[in-house]
Order: structure tokens, then C-alpha cells, then sequence
């Protein structure tokens, strides 16, 4: 049998990266929640004992922007001083502007907030249809702090910042044979014994969530491999707003428009438009028109409607692609105001987005089914799909 390999990497909560991600969504939550017209474009930088919140926002809303950072940075687990950044000492410094009033006219009459594209995506590798190395590699770092939250006792050396790598190793014909490598590296306090930490994520962790017959004496552990984790966080590197978007969508295997999410209110198409696009690329294979599909909306500023739309099942469809474009077109409302309204997305919902991904989890609106018996009823779909579902996460992954 002719395999090959697929990585996909997940970073935790205290990840600096994600603390500015975090804080973004948190902003944007507190403006919506008073002024759901507020515009929002949130962007931080975090590093030693400091975190610069930047951006333009237009509201008729008050935020006591300090307050709600410093409860971010006590909530994810910042809070000695030790750390070198923690919620009651750190500097914050804010620089927000206003919106252009450039772009406000182009909004204000329901076009696109900028030009760009998207992609939404959607397998049957997991019950979330959703790529399994991603789905698996955010289960491990929420795990890790689960415990760190929650059961301490199990691993009281825990500090906030952790990432994993996942990597899966494939049959030729897509199907997953099982797990070829974990990374896992996790910030721990000083005096800890590297062969304790390696043990507990083994038991603890890698043991408590990854489904047992993905794993056998051919996968490789590399724990914390660089032998020490102690310094992390802001500290150990700079974090900033939307450089984790990989992390955030599909884990690499589909492509990526390369606009961030986190601190976009959704007049900004690289979120809104995204989220639609997965909406659609799910509704499509649970459908069953595909067992993989990868679909591509593009948008101009100021412009209501897509310039594009494009659908790809990768040679899994029971339909032509360009059958479920026109679906897609003639009864799918794309425009920014129509996306808004379908999800409902002027409420403060934002920071739980903001870790752990913004798909496969069925909280979130945009992962709904409510278009598979339209898509069956007007396509002629058997409801059978290539591949069946090969991993069921639903227990591991829940919020």
C-alpha cells in the first residue's frame, strides 16, 4: 500500500500569538454588544511585560479598554508576575483610530468592507467534516488547558503557552491509517523532569483524546524536544493579531485567502465571506454531492455580490461543480448584509472563535445544516457520499 504524510499544527490559549487574537475578538464583542453598527478592525501586539492594541473603530460605545484587556490576559492564566506578562502588570497601550470614511461609503450602502478571497472547505474525514491532523491537534491543546484549568492536580507544572503538531499518515486512496507523529511542547514551571512531563502528556493528555486505534508502536512522541520550556508567552516571543490562520481554518489543506478573522467586525468579507464559504463547502458534502469540497468566493470593495464563486470536489462529486455553483448563486443570498443576517453575526460571539478554530464546531452558526435537504431536493443527491465518516471526534472536541 502506497501511504504519504499530512501535518497540521495547534497552539493554546496562552500561545502569544493567540492572546492578541483573543483580545481582538473580546474588543470587538464589547462594541457589539452596546453598538451592533460599530465598525471594527482590532489589531494587538503583546511582548514583554506589554500589549499594544491598535486598530480603527467607529462607535457610539464606551469600553474601558484596560479593564478588558487585563481580563483577557487573568482568564487565559497570565497572572504572575514570574511570567514577565501578566494581567495586573502589563503595560497597555492604545492606538485605535477611526474608520476611513473612504471606506464607510462603500459599507454604509451594504458592499464589501475590501477586496479579496476566500475559501470555505469541508471532508469526510471527521463527524465534524472537517480534516482530521487540525481537528486533532486542537483537541490536545485544549486538553492541556482543561488540566491546567480545571485539574491541576494531574499536571500542577502547567504554564500557559503550548503547541502541537499533528501528523497523519494517509493511504493513497485518502483514508487514514493512523497517527505517524505527535509534537507536543507545553511551557512548565522550572525543577520539572523532562521524562515526568513526557509521561503525563502521554497519559494525561495524548491518552485521553486521540482515539486509541490511530496509535501503535510505529508513532513517533517528541515532547517538549528541545528539553526545556520554561520561559513563554509574550515573553519567550512577540505575539500579533491574525498570524495563526492556518491554525485557524483547515490546518493547510485547503488553500487560504490570507486575510486574518480575529478583530473583524463582519462588514469585513475575510471573515464573514469565509465563514459562508464553509457554511457552504459543509452543506455540500453532508449533502452527500461530495466527499471533499473546496469552494472559492471573491469580492470587490463596495460591491455587494461576489465577483466569483468557484466549487471543487476533487473528483468526489455525484454532480457537476458547476450544478451546485448555479445552486449556490440563484439561492444563496452572499452579499456582506445577506451573510450577516443568515448568521446572525452582530452578536458578541467573537472570542470563542478566537482558539481552538473558527470550524468544525457546532456552537458556531456557520456550521449548520439547514441547506442539505434543499441542495438533495434540487441536485438529485442519493445522500451517499465517496467516503464514510472516519473519525468521530463530537466527544473529544466539545466546548
Amino acid at each position: 500500500m502506497t501511504t504519504y504524510l499530512f501535518t497540521s499544527e495547534s497552539v493554546s490559549e496562552g500561545h502569544p500569538d493567540k492572546i492578541c487574537d483573543q483580545v481582538s475578538d473580546t474588543v470587538l464583542d464589547a462594541v457589539l454588544a452596546d453598538d451592533p453598527d460599530g465598525r471594527v478592525a482590532c489589531e494587538c501586539f503583546a511582548t514583554t511585560g506589554m500589549i499594544v492594541v491598535g486598530g480603527e473603530i467607529t462607535t457610539d460605545t464606551y469600553i474601558d479598554l484596560p479593564e478588558l484587556v487585563r481580563g483577557v490576559i487573568r482568564d487565559i492564566g497570565y497572572t504572575k508576575a514570574e511570567y514577565r506578562f501578566d494581567a495586573d502588570s502589563c503595560a497597555i497601550i492604545n492606538v485605535i483610530n477611526k474608520q476611513s470614511p473612504d471606506i464607510a461609503i462603500g459599507v454604509d450602502s451594504g458592499g464589501a468592507g475590501d477586496q479579496g478571497i476566500m475559501f470555505g472547505y469541508a471532508c469526510t474525514e471527521t463527524d465534524a467534516l472537517m480534516p482530521a491532523p487540525i481537528m486533532l491537534a486542537h483537541a490536545i491543546v485544549r486538553r492541556l488547558a482543561q488540566i491546567r484549568k480545571n485539574l491541576p492536580h494531574l499536571m500542577p507544572y502547567l504554564r500557559p503557552d503550548a503547541k502541537c503538531q499533528m501528523t497523519l499518515r494517509y493511504s493513497d486512496s485518502g483514508e487514514i491509517v493512523g497517527v505517524a507523529a505527535i509534537v507536543v511542547s507545553t511551557q512548565h514551571e522550572p525543577n520539572v523532569a523532562r521524562s515526568r512531563i513526557e509521561e503525563d502528556i502521554r497519559e494525561h493528555v495524548i491518552g485521553a483524546v486521540i482515539p486509541s486505534h490511530l496509535l501503535d508502536q510505529t508513532t513517533q512522541y517528541h515532547i517538549n524536544p528541545t528539553g526545556k520550556f520554561v520561559i513563554g508567552g509574550p515573553h519567550g516571543d512577540t505575539g500579533l493579531t491574525g498570524r495563526k490562520i492556518i491554525v485557524d481554518t483547515y490546518g493547510g489543506r485547503a488553500p487560504h485567502g490570507g486575510g486574518a478573522f480575529s478583530g473583524k467586525d463582519p462588514t469585513k468579507v475575510d471573515r464573514s465571506a469565509a465563514y459562508a464559504a464553509r457554511h457552504l463547502a459543509k452543506n455540500v458534502v453532508a449533502a452527500g454531492l461530495a466527499s471533499e469540497c473546496t469552494i472559492q468566493l471573491g469580492y470587490a470593495i463596495g460591491i455587494a455580490e461576489p465577483v466569483s464563486i468557484m466549487v471543487n470536489t476533487h473528483g468526489t462529486g455525484n454532480v457537476p461543480a458547476a450544478e451546485i455553483e448555479e445552486f449556490i448563486r440563484t439561492t444563496v443570498d452572499l452579499t456582506p448584509r445577506g451573510i450577516i443576517e443568515r448568521f446572525n453575526l452582530l452578536k458578541p460571539i467573537y472570542r470563542n472563535t478566537s482558539v481552538y478554530g473558527h470550524f468544525g464546531r457546532s456552537e458556531f452558526p456557520w456550521e449548520q445544516l439547514d441547506l442539505v435537504p434543499l441542495l438533495q431536493a434540487r441536485l438529485g443527491s442519493d445522500g451517499q457520499n465517496g467516503l464514510p465518516i472516519q473519525i468521530r471526534l463530537a466527544d473529544l472536541l466539545t466546548p
